[in-house]
C-alpha cells in the first residue's frame, strides 16, 4: 500500500536568512527521510562501483542559463576527468518530460532537468532513480540544501532529485508609480493591493495597475498565494475538495472582480507589460528578475508577496531539480550524483543565481556581491521563509495545472460563476485521479 507522498507539512521549514545562513533542517514528513531504516536507499548498489568517465546531460537551460551551464560543467570536467555531453532535451520543461517519457530504453541520459510539475509523472513511469545513496557514495552533503527546496523531492522516504533552478514567485511594483501616486510602502495584504492599485489608477500613471497571467504563462502556479491566502487551496494531498470550498471561491471571485476595475489579464507575459511601464505591479518569478530588471526603464521595487485574510503571504516553490535516470547504468548513475553534487555546490549555485536569478540552493552560498548590486534578489531569498509545497492537483495530477490554468482564464476575462466553475474543477480532477493515478498510489 503506497503511502501519500511525504510532504504533509504544509509548510517548509522556516529559515533563517544571514548572508545566506539558512537552517538545514528539513521538515518532519510523515513519509519518512532518507535516513529510516530499511526505506531510504537507493535501488542501486554502489558499494564497488566506480564513477564512469562520461554521462550525458538533458537540459532545456532554464532561464537561458546555457552559457553559465557549460561554464560550469567545463569546470567539473576539470577537477574529475568526467566528460559531460549536454543535450538540448527542449524548448521548455515540457518539451524535456515528454522526449524524456517517450524515449526510454532509446536514448542516452543520466541526469536531466525536470520541473516542479514533469518530475512525477516520470517517477510514475518508473523513469527515475532514488538519489540518497548515490548521493552518500558521491559523498554531496545533501544537509546544506535549503529544506523549503530539497523536500519537494521527498517521496515514501526517498530523494529523488536536487534543487537546481528553483524559484519563487515575488511581488514586483513600479517605485516611479508608487512615488507619483504617492504611496509609500508596498501592500501586505490582496485587501491593501486593491486599496493601492485603486490610488494607482487614480494617477493615471499606467494603463492597469496590476496584470494577472494569462492561461499559457502558469496562473495555477502563484495564483496558489491569494488562494492560501483566503484559507482555500487546489488541494489537500489526494483530497480535492478544497479547490471547490468558499474560501478558494472567494479569493478567485476577489480576482474576478480586480480585473476591469484596476487589474487587467496579459495577453502575453505579464514581465513584458510591468518592465513597459504598462502595468505598475505583477506577481512573476525570481528568474524573471534579471530580464526585468535590464529591459525597464524605471525602479523597480521588490516585496514579499500579499496575504489573505486567513494566512500571510505563503510563497509556492517551483522551478526544475536534477534528477537520475533509472535506466542508467550504476557507473554512470555514480558520475551523475558527482556531476548533480558539483552543479548544486556553494559556488556553484551562487554562479548560477548570480547569471539567472534563480535561487540560490544551497545554504552556505556567497551571495554578498549579487545582494550588493541587486538588492532586489535579497528580497526574494528572505521570501524563503514563508516557502510552502505546492498543492498536489497543480503539480502531480497529469493535466491538471492545464485544467486549473483553463478555468482560471475564464474566470478572470469573463463574467462565470466562480463556484460553478470550480466545482466543475473538482469532478475533474477527481476524474483524472482516479484514471491516472489511483491504482498507483492506493495499489
Amino acid at each position: 500500500m503506497r503511502t501519500p507522498l511525504a510532504r504533509t507539512v504544509r509548510r517548509a521549514a522556516v529559515l533563517g536568512v544571514a548572508a545566506l545562513a539558512l537552517s538545514a533542517c528539513g521538515p518532519d514528513t510523515s513519509g519518512g527521510s532518507s535516513d529510516d531504516d530499511g526505506d531510504g536507499g537507493s535501488d542501486v548498489d554502489v558499494a564497488d562501483v566506480e564513477p564512469a568517465d562520461e554521462i550525458t546531460f538533458w537540459t532545456n537551460h532554464p532561464g537561458g542559463s546555457q552559457d553559465v551551464e557549460n561554464e560550469l560543467i567545463e569546470a567539473f570536467t576539470a577537477e574529475t576527468g568526467i566528460t559531460v555531453n549536454v543535450v538540448t532535451s527542449g524548448a521548455n520543461y515540457e518539451e524535456t518530460s515528454q522526449r524524456f517519457q517517450t524515449s526510454q530504453g532509446s536514448a542516452e541520459v543520466d541526469v536531466i532537468v525536470l520541473s516542479d510539475a514533469t518530475w512525477f509523472p516520470n517517477y510514475l513511469n518508473d523513469a527515475l532513480t532514488p538519489v540518497d545513496d548515490l548521493l552518500a557514495a558521491a559523498e554531496v552533503d545533501t544537509s546544506g540544501y535549503v529544506a523549503a527546496l530539497y523536500e519537494d523531492y521527498l517521496y515514501e522516504g526517498q530523494h529523488y532529485g536536487v534543487p537546481y533552478a528553483r524559484s519563487t514567485p515575488l511581488f514586483y511594483y513600479n517605485v516611479d508609480h508608487y512615488e507619483q501616486a504617492g504611496i509609500e510602502a508596498p501592500p501586505e495584504t490582496w485587501e491593501e493591493v486593491a486599496e493601492v492599485s485603486q490610488r494607482l489608477m487614480e494617477a493615471g500613471v499606467a494603463e492597469s495597475a496590476f496584470a494577472f497571467p494569462p492561461q499559457d504563462e502558469y496562473p495555477a502556479w502563484w495564483m496558489q498565494n491569494i488562494v492560501w491566502g483566503y484559507g482555500g487551496a487546489w488541494s489537500d494531498e489526494w483530497d480535492f475538495s478544497p479547490v471547490a470550498t468558499p474560501e478558494t471561491v472567494e479569493a478567485l471571485e476577489f480576482a474576478q472582480a480586480a480585473v476591469g476595475d484596476w487589474a487587467s489579464v496579459a495577453s502575453g507575459n505579464p514581465a513584458d507589460n510591468f518592465a513597459s511601464g504598462a502595468a505598475s505591479q505583477i506577481v512573476q518569478s525570481t528568474g524573471s528578475l534579471g530580464g526585468i530588471l535590464d529591459s525597464a526603464t524605471f525602479e523597480v521595487g521588490t516585496a514579499f508577496l500579499p496575504g489573505g485574510p486567513a494566512a500571510e503571504g505563503e510563497t509556492p516553490t517551483g522551478g526544475a531539480g536534477l534528477m537520475i535516470a533509472a535506466d542508467s547504468t550504476p557507473e554512470r548513475q555514480l558520475a551523475a550524483a558527482m556531476f548533480m553534487g558539483f552543479m548544486t555546490s556553494p559556488e556553484s549555485t551562487a554562479k548560477f543565481s548570480a547569471a539567472t536569478g534563480y535561487m540560490p540552493v544551497h545554504t552556505e552560498a556567497d551571495m554578498s556581491d549579487v545582494y550588493a548590486e541587486t538588492p532586489q534578489f535579497e528580497t526574494a531569498v528572505e521570501q524563503l521563509s514563508r516557502a510552502r509545497v505546492q498543492d498536489f492537483a497543480r503539480v502531480f495530477v497529469p493535466g491538471g495545472d492545464l485544467l486549473l490554468s483553463q478555468t482560471l482564464q475564464r474566470i478572470l476575462t469573463s463574467d462565470v460563476d466562480v463556484a460553478e466553475e470550480m466545482a466543475s474543477v473538482q469532478t475533474e480532477l477527481e476524474s483524472l485521479y482516479e484514471s491516472d493515478l489511483a491504482a498507483e498510489v492506493e495499489g
